[in-house]
């Protein structure tokens, strides 16, 4: 679910505790003192090596300093979302409960990345930066990293790559995850490969990679005390992105570089689990319920809410155990807010589908905890084995199961009744 500010930033920013994490493991030495930006052209000719592709040109690169990435950032997202675009994005995941009431989206996803960025790769201008604070000892890496994005933008144009994914949030993840996993697995594969190993045949270090890079996060204040939603988004498609793509190239080797652009994955959960992703297992979209007086009303935003929209819900309100024993079974996911303006109210219409009625049953209970726990108050009406009805902080709510699919009116003016089947 909204993860469209995400897709115009994460795309152009390296965590710097992805390039930190992989210098560690991967044990080179690293001459502190050469000019890093003279080994460009021999970095791409070993990227061309592990992924056939073509080089097409040179790639410019310079320094830049914290000021000036966060002026870029800033400017990018004046350019690719409207004040009314990020307050519907930020009014989303505060109506789920990701985020606090008080929270400040575009501040922080800017303060947050700017903090973490090490090196970026602008594949509208086709230049390379590295911040002036990055380490030396980082800097290989994550030059290696942003090259594996110029490379790829040589060859299948990843602009145009991330605006085929902006029709559903969760599959515009999935590309984010793509982009991400192979610039960090070409990265990894490089250092390995320069100590004679290489993270196909070897499971420990991909493994001791992955978590390298989540593990780094606790370095960054900004990055610590963010709200859970934001974490997990920034670092899975780095983190799952590498796995996803260690598991697509050692079943189709250096073919599987073109493969995930030209065949791209639709959800999170072919990331997670990319078995799905081979057999070509596609989300549904399970009926929105309907929302019983909707006169004065518009539809504000609709969307998708993946496996990973929903594992990260239920580890922030649930547990990180019943996160990993239910999300697993999701199978699609949608949401849409109806906003009225007078009197102002924003409604969430809400349904997910499970893989059998029994995973549906117990993400019903579970999502009733979800509300007790997001809400300051909540007032139960009624209850039973298939519906729970009362009144929360923004609204009467009618939470329901029927067969496979979990259904959730919130936030409306007068009470719900369970006719919403």
């Amino acid at each position: 679910m909204a993860h469209r500010i995400k897709a115009v930033l994460i795309p152009i920013v390296l965590a710097a505790l992805l390039a930190a994490a992989a210098a560690a493991q991967s044990g080179v030495d690293l001459d502190q003192s050469r000019e890093i930006f003279q080994e460009i052209d021999g970095f791409l000719q070993s990227l061309k090596e592990i992924t056939g592709f073509k080089i097409h040109h040179r790639v410019p690169a310079e320094i830049i300093s914290r000021g000036q990435v966060k002026e870029f950032l800033q400017k990018r997202m004046k350019e690719a979302a409207t004040p009314e675009d990020i307050r519907v994005e930020e009014l989303t995941l505060k109506k789920f409960g990701l985020v606090p009431q008080d929270f400040d989206l575009a501040k922080n996803e800017v303060d947050l990345l700017t903090e973490q960025a090490a090196a970026f790769y602008d594949f509208n201008r086709k230049k390379l930066f590295i911040t002036d604070w990055t380490p030396s000892a980082t800097r290989e890496p994550a030059l290696i990293h942003e090259l594996g994005h110029a490379l790829a933008d040589q060859n299948v144009n990843l602009g145009r790559f991330i605006k085929q994914g902006r029709k559903s949030d969760d599959g515009s993840m999935a590309r984010l995850a793509v982009m991400e996993g192979q610039a960090s697995w070409l990265m990894a594969e490089y250092l390995a490969r320069k100590a004679g190993q290489s993270l196909a045949t070897s499971p420990a270090l991909l493994e001791t990679m992955a978590h390298s890079i989540e593990s780094g996060a606790g370095e960054f204040p900004v990055f610590e005390g963010e709200p859970l939603y934001l974490r997990e988004t920034l670092v899975f498609p780095y983190t799952k992105g590498l796995l996803f793509q260690n598991a697509v190239y050692k079943r189709m080797g250096e073919r599987a570089f073109a493969e995930v652009f030209k065949h791209a994955p639709v959800s999170t959960q072919q990331i997670l689990h990319p078995d799905d992703y081979f057999s070509g297992l596609a989300p549904t979209n399970p009926a929105l319920p309907v929302l019983p007086d909707a006169h004065g009303y518009k539809r504000l935003t609709d969307g998708t809410v993946g496996e990973l929209d929903h594992a990260i819900l239920l580890e922030q309100y649930c547990g990180r155990e019943e996160s990993a024993a239910v999300s697993p079974h999701w199978r699609g996911g949608e949401y849409a807010l109806m906003e009225r303006r007078s009197p102002e109210r924003v409604v969430l219409l809400y349904a997910s589908e499970w893989d059998d009625a029994a995973a549906a049953k117990r993400y019903f209970r579970l999502y009733r905890k979800v509300l007790e726990k997001k809400w300051k108050h909540i007032e139960v009406k009624s209850e039973s084995d298939d519906s729970v009805a009362g009144a929360g902080d923004d609204g009467y709510f009618l939470v329901q199961v029927t067969g496979t699919v979990v259904t959730s009116v919130e936030g409306a003016e007068n009470p719900v009744l369970a006719q919403n089947r």
